[in-house]
């Protein structure tokens, strides 16, 4: 338990450090999420995003289980 929270505070400060430039990335605008604009609201689902931050987590895993 003590290493995955290690490693999980890791990738939490690595993220943050990374994240002005990854916010430039056109991750969250990709073909199939879902965005609703009207007057006085916005409803925006990242689909298509989730899958892909899903499979690399996925892909991570199965990487470090070896």
């Amino acid at each position: 338990m003590n290493r995955i929270l290690v490693v999980l505070g890791v990738v939490l400060i690595v993220l943050g450090l990374i994240w002005p430039w990854a916010r430039r990335l056109p991750l969250f605008k990709l073909p199939g999420d879902i965005v609703i604009e009207r007057p006085g609201f916005q409803f925006f689902f990242p689909l298509t995003t989730m899958l892909l931050v899903s499979l690399a987590i996925s892909i991570i895993a199965w990487i470090l289980r070896r």
